[in-house]
């Protein structure tokens, strides 16, 4: 019922002005800052001299950051990282201290983070991921609810594991399935349960639409969510030739969630009411309606036990001019073009000492409508190595080669060694994923 309530009231600012939203926004903020320098030393220090100062003059705070202060940067000093630790290898330890609610994130960018949670906070997390159902016009009825399936990470200390745990209730059937499953098994146990509601990371998502396609997956959904990965346009197609309906994408991290979330219209909306989202270059000036962002930045308003002020993500993203038809203040986003880690870098070829960056992009056009339910670039060195798992027998890696050969041609780089192969599966993380690009640091 809390849950319920302080979404109810969340979905209040739906229909305020972009002023009344903004005025929100800086008292908020500003709150949040004056009880990060009462209560954490890390703050107090971080912002030295500069208590005053406008808000987006502020220092960035990287996760690096925020994990090497941990301890000072948290406002209860009764917690600590070292104990977090070891609590996270703790089996069936719900909160640590009995108090707060801990999370993990995988690790995809090179570091792990940990976030902590009080009961409060937890409930407003929860609220606020609940509010892309309802804006996609998904309706429990109490009396016939929807059958509903999960398909994400059952690790203990991760966000997706969490939320359906915490949500799960008797009165909303739910299956949760480990993505990391082999698919046969997902599709033997989605044929069992029959849902009509289903989430899944979208690589994922496209492996079940093709089997769906193929006769082997024999469900009917009635609504299609997904999260946690890049959604590509093939996704979206394959999903409306499997079920007829449109994939509703949310935009989030472990640090806040959602970030963004489609509309009935089909739009991606910050979601700004909980926090101040900043979109930026690579030196943290914000960017102009129709151009790609290289950093997101979290300020997340009801976070008092760890403050993130200006927080860093390394997501592309693109904001977009105007307001949509659903009359929503937050502002739209065109997509998420992925992380900034996931830019490859190769030497130049007219010889100059700086490396070149490949955008993810590029890949993108040369795979997403190749007959597979999937596709890898992992770079060793100069090295590169593309698999594709599901590729049609009739498909030749050779051709595929030489069409990315072509496209890395037109990229400026000493074109490096590379390589288009069958696999049987994507490599997968603990938590599910499958990072579109990986890096083998030596």
């Amino acid at each position: 019922m809390r849950i319920l309530a302080t979404r109810i009231e969340l979905e209040r600012h739906c229909g305020w002005s972009r002023a009344r939203l903004e005025a929100h926004q800086r008292r908020s903020s500003e709150r949040l800052r004056r009880f990060a320098y009462r209560r954490s030393r890390f703050y107090r220090k971080f912002h030295a001299g500069m208590e005053r100062r406008p808000f987006a003059e502020l220092p960035i705070l990287t996760k690096a950051r925020m994990m090497e202060n941990f301890d000072d940067l948290v406002t209860d000093r009764r917690i600590r990282l070292a104990e977090i630790e070891e609590f996270l290898h703790l089996a069936g330890a719900p909160l640590f201290r009995n108090r707060y609610l801990v999370l993990a994130t995988s690790g995809s960018t090179g570091l792990r983070g940990i976030f902590v949670f009080d009961e409060g906070e937890w409930i407003r997390a929860l609220a606020s991921i609940t509010r892309p159902m309802g804006w996609a016009g998904v309706a429990q009825n109490p009396l016939r609810p929807h059958r509903m399936a999960m398909v994400a990470s059952t690790v203990p200390w991760h966000y997706s594991a969490r939320v359906s745990q915490s949500l799960s209730t008797p009165l909303i059937p739910a299956l949760r399935l480990d993505a990391t499953e082999p698919l046969e098994t997902i599709v033997r146990r989605l044929n069992d349960w029959q849902p009509q509601i289903l989430a899944a990371y979208p690589s994922l998502l496209r492996q079940l639409a093709d089997e769906q396609l193929a006769g082997r997956l024999q469900i009917a959904l009635r609504n299609v969510a997904t999260s946690a990965e890049v959604l590509s346009d093939e996704t979206r197609r394959r999903v409306s030739l499997a079920w007829g309906v449109h994939v509703y994408d949310t935009y989030g991290a472990t640090e806040y969630a959602p970030i963004a979330a489609e509309c009935a219209y089909h739009r991606r909306h910050l979601v700004e009411d909980a926090a101040l989202i900043e979109i930026v270059d690579d030196r943290g000036r914000p960017v102009a309606p129709g151009e790609s962002g290289e950093r997101v930045l979290l300020t997340v308003f009801d976070r008092f036990t760890q403050p993130l002020i200006r927080y860093e993500i390394s997501d592309m993203v693109r904001p977009l001019e105007g307001a949509c038809e659903c009359g929503r203040p937050f502002r739209i986003i065109e997509g998420i073009d992925g992380r900034v880690e996931d830019v490859l870098y190769f030497p130049a070829r007219d010889g100059s000492p700086d490396r070149v960056g490949v955008h993810p992009n590029v890949f993108h056009e040369v795979f997403e409508t190749v007959p597979a339910s999937g596709w890898q670039v992992l770079q060793d060195g100069e090295t590169l190595r593309v698999a594709l798992a599901g590729l049609s027998p009739e498909v030749s890696c050779e051709r595929l080669e030489t069409t990315l050969r072509r496209r890395l041609e037109g990229q400026a780089i000493v074109v490096p060694q590379l390589s288009v192969e069958r696999v049987p599966a994507l490599q997968r993380g603990p938590t599910g994923k499958a990072p579109l690009v990986s890096k083998i640091q030596r």
